[in-house]
């Protein structure tokens, strides 16, 4: 299967999932702390779209790749090769999350997370999925990697309402990889 043309999240076995997890190799970017610093001139906008020069940046694989070079420090987001880091404006988080899943997993529930750059993510105790805002405007995230999260689009957000009322808790939430998560903002 590859990785650059991924099936429906909904056709996909929990496999095939980890093994399109396994197949994106990133590069090590925690790890590379290169002395010339810069200013990318992009822009992921709220709603997952990058930017560069004010252009929309519309090449999915352009987005993959730069998305492999992203990092998140103390002083803001940023695309770092060996030789130079760049910094990079987000309006929200740098990754949307577009659809979720509940699968079975040998008596566990498994909540796998589809992002806009065709990666995908699992809820676990290293992926948490938090929820921020008010009651009223409640927003919710996955952790992606490494401080970087993916921000739940509507449809998901619905979606995962929908598993965690299936779920029938009070408090709201839904369970993961034996991790629970509220889904109630405060």
């Amino acid at each position: 299967m590859p990785y650059d043309v991924p099936p429906d999240l909904a056709g996909m076995s929990l496999a095939e999932i980890a093994q399109a997890v396994a197949a994106r190799n990133l590069p090590p970017v925690a790890t590379w702390n290169p002395a010339e610093s810069g200013d990318s001139a992009m822009r992921i906008a709220r709603d997952g779209r990058w930017y560069h020069d004010g252009s929309e940046i519309t090449r999915a694989a352009m987005v993959r790749a730069f998305s492999g070079l992203l990092r998140r420090d103390d002083d803001g987001f940023w695309l770092v090769v060996p030789y130079q880091k760049l910094s990079i404006e987000v309006e929200d988080a740098p990754f949307v999350a577009t659809d979720v899943r509940a699968d079975n997993d040998g008596g566990e529930q498994v909540l796998t997370f589809r992002l806009n750059t065709d990666e995908f993510v699992t809820a676990d105790a290293d992926h948490p999925v938090t929820i921020r805002g008010s009651a009223e405007e409640p927003a919710a995230y996955i952790t992606v990697r490494d401080r970087l999260e993916a921000r739940l689009d509507r449809s998901t957000w619905l979606q995962l309402v929908e598993i965690a009322l299936a779920e029938g808790t009070d408090p709201p939430g839904v369970t993961s990889r034996g991790t629970r998560f509220g889904i109630t903002s405060g």
